[in-house]
């Protein structure tokens, strides 16, 4: 659906009643990505691309861009990605800290080359930078720090969000046996970060599942968990709930539903790992309200039949909680699903997105819902 004479954003206003939180994205100097410019981005944009190219690394981005570049999640995407570094502990023997030099480009850890995560003509910029000490850092950090760290490994893990700093010491690679560790008991200046709500590729396990659940219960908030589900099994699902005690049984909590015509409910995980990734989805969306869902792997677990209802789903669904969804996939049933979905769904901006690499350069190609439309029809390959 084109608005002809309009802006991007004023056209995604028109269409879902509200401003997205990332109407397009820059990315500069982050892990894999040296440059990434992408243009548009819809109420969900979906990702594709070949293995490797960096779809992973863009959720990334967006999920530390959300949490305006707080240590915390900045050291739960490096867990999360295994990056970490031997360092020497307070008993002389060898820990792992994050490593903090593996969120730069390359590696490479240089005040030259910040990181820059970032809408286009907007003051809300994410700018991390490796520098050097001041001299009101060295008198404030000098006395805890040893001697050789001032002398030659000193930095400054720099983070500004719109226009706000906090600044952290760490150690860079040049010695080895310090190499990762950060000095933590900086007061964060940074601005509190939106909601954000990562979902793997992997099907979401039982706890996983009653944390989330227990987040919404009880409000209206579970009502659109099964309104969603519907949205998928029609009517089938009438009602559904976490139920157990963790304490009294082995399986745990697990997720129950009430379907229609049965007088006694079933578990959720009888109706299969689609319906426990749509279930999870559902919740996710959910508890993402008013910010950012995450989906790594979007197509795993549902089948392809089912691509265009659980797209149809997570496009309606995302309009009516104000989420703006990210996911990634390298599945064609899951980019005609998106696509078919996209169409229907014509007051929510849909965006499908492929990455290209060659070599350090790296671009997007933007797909409109017209062309979307017509390479679901034709069957044309967009991966």
């Amino acid at each position: 659906m084109v608005f002809e004479g309009t802006s991007h954003r004023d056209r995604v206003r028109r269409m879902s009643g509200t401003d997205l939180h990332l109407p397009n994205l820059i990315i500069s100097r982050f892990r894999g990505i040296r440059d990434l410019s992408i243009e548009r981005l819809g109420r969900v944009t979906l990702i594709a691309g070949k293995n490797g190219v960096g779809k992973t690394t863009v959720l990334d981005a967006v999920r530390i861009y959300a949490a305006r570049g707080q240590l915390a999640v900045l050291a739960s995407t490096l867990s999360m990605r295994e990056e970490f570094a031997r360092v020497a502990a307070d008993d002389d023997e060898e820990a792992l800290a994050p490593d903090w030099e593996a969120l730069f480009y390359g590696r490479r850890a240089l005040p030259q080359d910040p990181i820059v995560i970032s809408p286009t003509g907007s003051p809300e910029w994410l700018r991390i930078a490796a520098t050097s000490f001041n001299e009101a850092e060295t008198s404030r950090w000098g006395p805890f720090l040893p001697e050789q760290f001032l002398a030659e490994d000193a930095r400054m893990l720099r983070v500004t969000f719109a226009g706000r700093e906090q600044a952290t010491p760490f150690y860079a690679s040049r010695t080895p046996s310090l190499h990762g560790a950060m000095v933590t008991e900086a007061k964060s200046e940074l601005p509190p970060g939106m909601r954000s709500v990562s979902l793997g590729p992997n099907v979401l396990r039982n706890a996983e599942i009653a944390r989330l659940w227990d987040k919404v219960a009880l409000t209206h908030l579970e009502n659109r968990v099964v309104e969603a589900l519907r949205l998928v099994y029609d009517n089938t699902i009438e009602r559904a709930a976490v139920v157990g005690d963790e304490s009294k049984t082995r399986f745990g909590r697990r997720a129950m539903v009430r379907m229609a015509g049965q007088e006694r409910p079933v578990p959720l995980r009888r109706l299969g790992d689609g319906a426990v990734r749509l279930f999870g989805v559902a919740l996710a969306l959910a508890n993402s309200q008013g910010g950012f869902l995450l989906i790594d792997e979007a197509e795993n677990g549902i089948h392809y039949s089912l691509q265009r209802d659980f797209w149809r789903m997570v496009l309606l669904t995302a309009q009516a909680n104000n989420v703006q969804v990210f996911a990634t996939t390298h599945s064609w049933d899951c980019m005609a699903g998106f696509a078919q979905a996209a169409v229907d769904a014509e007051d929510v901006e849909g965006a499908l997105v492929r990455l290209e690499r060659d070599g350090e350069n790296m671009r997007a190609v933007e797909y409109s819902e017209r062309q979307l439309q017509v390479a679901a029809e034709q069957g044309i390959e967009v991966r």
